[in-house]
């Protein structure tokens, strides 16, 4: 279920069959963009912007020689037009000095190639979640408001029709006074995890630059490029990838800014211990989680296994909104539907309406983005919402880490009188990073 890389192989990424974008087609301004991190993902962003008719990509960065070079051919042979290829994201951002930045890397660099943009003049397009820790996530909310930018993060689920739709039905009152949300991810087929052999980084890959300010561990191809959200030192799991895009839809309903308690456990018990030496390594990320978010009115919970399709419930993904008039469900390819708690009253049902082939609606987010750039308005997926959805599943993280519940204070973003928990709202960078305030 990862959908991107910071610098994915060159074989990830393939020229679109269709007509080359041509520049200037639009009477409307054409900006100056940049991509960092040109992998899988960071191309479908660039890709759905090049076809707005509204940018004109001049640079892009990526840590992989492999993958930059290819990505640069492939915006050529759309565009007509070679974008210049860095490895450094910083020499991009002083000799370019691009309008807006499009940011795909892993999530341990969100908010230090965010911050850097933003300082540069550009606006950002960043892929959730925000950043990797929650201080890290407030410090690019900081930098957006300082530089007066846009900032549109990647949470395209709340532009989708059908979850508008949803949306609309869920503050209609038809699904009555809702007291709990289930959001869930089930299957992926996974079983035992056998080490995996550590070796050198491929030629052309940067890898202590990728690793950047998180810890340097030894290089493994399980890794990089795909598997990285797996890895605890540079994502946050099942919870931080799938569960932020569900968590948002229950505070888009709820309009509620945090939770007062946060509680996770989980663990391998099919992946099995985690090792890493400098001979092998496993991922370290729960193979199944839950986490229980406790709010004024209500409680969400999230819940992922990834050892067994399921095929025992009749839906596999989304969030259930519990009503006292029934059960709404949200889904991705299933669309919405409304269980009536009288069985004699119908069903009703939403189909999906998602932009294929890949099933999520970046068309809409890239519209919303450039008219909330052309007018100086705040987006859907703005920074500030953004940030608190992101914070939920780095606290349900924390929670799992220390093994016990958080008193969450959403004001002040601290967690109370617990001094071991709150110093995992940051984390110590490597080497010359960093951290961000």
């Amino acid at each position: 279920m990862n959908r991107r890389s910071f610098f994915s192989s060159a074989t990830a990424t393939s020229l679109l069959a269709t007509a080359p974008y041509v520049i200037g087609q639009s009477n409307e301004r054409i900006y100056r963009a940049a991509l960092i991190g040109s992998g899988w993902w960071g191309m479908n962003l660039l890709r759905e912007g090049l076809d707005s008719k509204r940018l004109k990509c001049v640079a892009l960065a990526d840590v992989d020689e492999n993958a930059r070079n290819a990505s640069a051919d492939e915006v050529e042979g759309l565009t007509g037009s070679k974008p210049k290829a860095y490895k450094d994201y910083r020499e991009l951002l002083a000799a370019e000095k691009p309008d807006l930045v499009i940011i795909a890397t892993p999530d341990h660099w969100h908010a230090l190639t965010a911050i850097a943009s933003l300082k540069a003049g550009a606006h950002v397009l960043v892929e959730k979640p925000t950043g990797h820790t929650v201080k890290e996530s407030r410090a690019m909310v900081n930098a957006a408001q300082a530089a007066g930018k846009v900032v549109q993060v990647g949470l395209h689920r709340r532009l989708g029709p059908h979850h508008v739709e949803a949306h609309e039905f869920l503050k209609s009152g038809k699904v009555g006074d809702i007291g709990s949300v289930r959001c869930f991810v089930t299957g992926g087929g996974a079983r035992k995890e056998t080490p995996t052999k550590n070796s050198e980084p491929p030629a052309g890959l940067d890898w202590d630059m990728w690793c950047g300010p998180a810890p340097l561990r030894p290089f493994n191809k399980k890794l990089h490029p795909g598997a990285w959200r797996s890895w605890l030192d540079f994502g946050n799991g099942q919870l931080g990838d799938w569960g932020v895009h569900w968590l948002d839809q229950v505070l888009w309903w709820s309009e509620e800014k945090w939770p007062k308690r946060v509680f996770s456990t989980g663990g391998r018990p099919v992946l099995g211990p985690v090792v890493l030496t400098q001979e092998e390594q496993t991922s370290d990320a729960p193979d199944s989680q839950v986490a229980v978010f406790q709010f004024e009115g209500f409680t969400a919970t999230w819940e992922h296994r990834k050892f067994a399709d399921n095929n025992a419930e009749k839906h596999k993904i989304g969030a259930y909104f519990y009503g006292t008039k029934g059960t709404l469900h949200v889904g991705w390819r299933d669309g919405w539907t409304f269980y009536p708690a009288n069985a004699k009253e119908q069903i009703i049902h939403g189909d999906s309406k998602l932009q294929e082939p890949d099933g999520h609606n970046l068309q809409l987010l890239w519209a919303d983005f450039l008219k909330a750039i052309d007018n100086n308005t705040k987006p859907a997926c703005d920074i500030e919402s953004a940030h608190r959805s992101s914070v939920l599943p780095m606290l349900g993280m924390l929670s799992m880490k220390i093994g016990r519940s958080i008193e969450w204070d959403g004001a002040k973003e601290q967690i109370v009188g617990d001094v071991a928990a709150n110093e995992l709202l940051a984390r110590k960078y490597r080497g010359p990073w960093e951290y961000p305030v």
